[in-house]
């Protein structure tokens, strides 16, 4: 029997722990670092801006070492996605997802990334939020003092301050919705008329409105003295129609509104378009009126928009829709084509649902929904265009009680079948305010020194 010479057992032994150790040393020396974040952000004055903290859908930079065969990028406990493009020894990006929890992370990952390399890891500690709130619709936007709007959006989380266009700040009589879906607060005194976007603090940030709230120097027609009422035809909505009793719960009418079926042409028969209209005269300049004080005419049409009050006080079933007319020159027939865009709130995509409101409200439509302009090329400087070569200038609202298809709203052949019938209608519709404004949102920063 041969026999092991321990001489040699020890050497190996030695030779093992020298590897081992030599290993698990090379191990540490190649361990990922982060040392710095940086938010990634090419419409910033800084785009590439040292952070201690970032929101949920930014990306950010890494930096730091031995980057290089990163596996994994765990953020808040939340697998991220890395692209190993952007990967270098130094430095790496990462996006960070949108479904990330924040306040529901687990207390041992909350506010920490971690990445993985094989067996090694670190963790890094790093403030991530919620993302920025938003503001994406308002109740009225031309209230009067003293009402309750309602902002809808997405993380408006216990708002605290709400500054109204001509810097009018107001910190009480705002009610959240836990869920950051919306706020409401009331209408302070002494809002400039020259219009502007609302500006929101909350629990997740600040947040600007669209450009449109209280906008009263886009007037077009008020029948109250702004624009002038025109009417000449056996169906047309006179001056004497005007109705001026106050009507609404919680917003209610201001001065004279119209009725879309005045007594004197109710009920409106099934079949008829055009039943009733209100026009302006067609003496109204919009380019001198618009440009370049509130509107670039360079704007493209989707940041720009007509809006309107209107009041339902009982069900709209599904018959009858609002035609609107940029400019007189139109036959009945093409009420689905050029100039025109038809307001029809019962109908959800192929839905019918009976519409109503509470009080006045206002509707916004983007000039891009008209037809002749929805090619999202069209500027505003088109619209001008257009109206400055027609001889007839005068825009117009119609009550039209015609049947249509589904195909008229998409232009999809296959909607052809899908028919909403006409019915008899009295149904009480008023309108007013009608306005061109401005959809431009102001950029909200976390950084103070790049707000628009």
């Amino acid at each position: 029997m041969k026999y092991f010479d321990l001489k040699y057992l020890s050497l190996f032994v030695a030779l093992f722990s020298f590897l081992f150790y030599s290993c698990d040393k090379d191990d540490e020396q190649n361990a990922p670092e982060i040392h710095k974040v940086f938010l990634e952000d090419a419409n910033s004055n800084v785009p590439d801006r040292t952070v201690t903290f970032a929101r949920l859908g930014q990306t950010i930079r890494l930096e730091g070492k031995n980057f290089l065969g990163i596996t994994r990028v765990i953020i808040n406990g939340y697998n991220s996605y890395f692209n190993p493009v952007f990967v270098s020894s130094t430095s790496m990006i990462v996006q960070i997802n949108r479904d990330t929890p924040t306040v529901d992370a687990a207390e041992n990952v909350k506010n920490t990334i971690r990445l993985e390399k094989g067996a090694q890891h670190c963790i890094y500690e790093f403030e991530i939020r919620a993302s920025s709130p938003s503001i994406t619709n308002i109740s009225h936007t031309m209230p009067l003092p003293g009402e309750w709007i309602t902002a809808e959006g997405a993380g408006l989380v216990e708002v605290s301050k709400v500054v109204f266009p001509g810097n009018i700040e107001i910190t009480t009589d705002i009610e959240s919705d836990e869920d950051g879906k919306f706020f409401r607060v009331k209408m302070p005194a002494g809002v400039s008329e020259n219009g502007g976007s609302l500006f929101v603090e909350c629990a997740n940030g600040g947040a600007y409105s669209p450009a449109y709230f209280n906008s009263k120097s886009g007037l077009i027609l008020d029948f109250d003295g702004h624009g002038a009422h025109a009417a000449w035809t056996a169906n047309a909505i006179y001056p004497e129609d005007l109705l001026s009793d106050v009507i609404g719960e919680g917003n209610v009418s201001q001065g004279k509104y119209c009725p879309m079926i005045p007594d004197n042409l109710a009920p409106i028969s099934a079949g008829a378009p055009r039943a009733t209209e209100v026009w302006t005269t067609g003496t109204e300049d919009w380019r001198a009126q618009f440009v370049p004080t509130l509107i670039s005419a360079d704007a493209l049409l989707d940041d720009v928009a007509l809006q309107f009050d209107i009041y339902v006080p009982e069900d709209w079933n599904t018959t009858g829709f609002l035609g609107i007319n940029l400019a007189n020159n139109f036959s009945t027939g093409n009420q689905w084509t050029g100039q025109f865009y038809n307001y029809i709130p019962w109908l959800n995509g192929s839905t019918k649902t009976p519409f109503k409101t509470l009080g006045w409200t206002t509707v916004t439509i983007p000039l891009s929904k008209f037809y002749a302009f929805s090619n999202g090329k069209s500027t505003f400087n088109d619209i001008l265009a257009f109206r400055e070569g027609q001889s007839n200038k005068n825009f117009g609202i119609f009550f039209n009680n015609n049947d249509f298809t589904l195909k008229n709203i998409t232009g999809n052949d296959a909607d052809e079948s899908i028919e909403f019938t006409s019915s008899n209608t009295s149904v009480k519709v008023y309108v007013d305010n009608f306005r061109i404004v401005s959809l431009n949102t102001p950029t909200y920063s976390d950084f103070p020194d790049e707000e628009e």
